[in-house]
């Protein structure tokens, strides 16, 4: 029997578009996700969408807040599931890998924001999960962050090191176009 497949979806929110996170290296990611988002709808294919939420008011998160809502290109239909986390894990206090099991999935296409960290560590524990993890470099994005002496460090640096640390350990890198091209063969 072949492998299930689904398109993990993590935190494509308002709020990362709304300026005040400063330059993104990829000001394309959420219409790359959009691309695989479709191919996975028009095959049957499961979709899992994944949003940041969190009850202080001051958060960028802020459940009541506009940031928190989904990115216009990515909202979720009826039967799609939603997960709410308020961890970098989409894996910790959730039902995600309920979902996973219960539908057989052992193979997850991951997306989101920001690489460095919901992205990674939901990343990380997919692969020591188990489950067979390919990770979208172009349907990502990261931002400047500032180090513990106080220097910036780029946006595009943080996403080059964050996709290197990923990369063959945790998960297959591919690109959107290679990602759609071998499609049927991503088990």
């Amino acid at each position: 029997m072949k492998a299930k497949k689904a398109l993990l979806l993590i935190d494509f929110q308002k709020t990362f578009r709304d300026g005040s996170w400063g330059f993104s290296s990829n000001d394309v990611a959420e219409m790359n996700a959009a691309r695989l988002l479709n191919k996975f709808r028009a095959n049957g294919d499961t979709v899992i969408h994944v949003r940041h939420v969190s009850d202080d008011p001051s958060s960028r998160f802020y459940a009541k807040g506009a940031g928190v809502a989904f990115h216009d290109l990515l909202q979720p239909i009826e039967g799609e599931n939603v997960i709410s986390k308020s961890v970098n894990s989409a894996f910790i206090n959730t039902y995600l890998a309920e979902i996973l099991n219960n539908n057989g999935i052992q193979t997850l296409v991951i997306a989101g924001l920001t690489t460095p960290h919901c992205v990674s560590t939901t990343t990380r524990m997919a692969a020591n999960l188990g489950y067979q993890t390919y990770l979208i470099e172009d349907a990502t994005a990261s931002f400047a962050l500032s180090d513990h002496h106080g220097n910036m460090i780029p946006a595009n640096e943080i996403q080059d090191i964050s996709i290197a640390t990923l990369n063959e350990e945790f998960a297959k890198i591919l690109y959107t176009a290679e990602a759609m091209t071998i499609y049927d063969e991503i088990v």
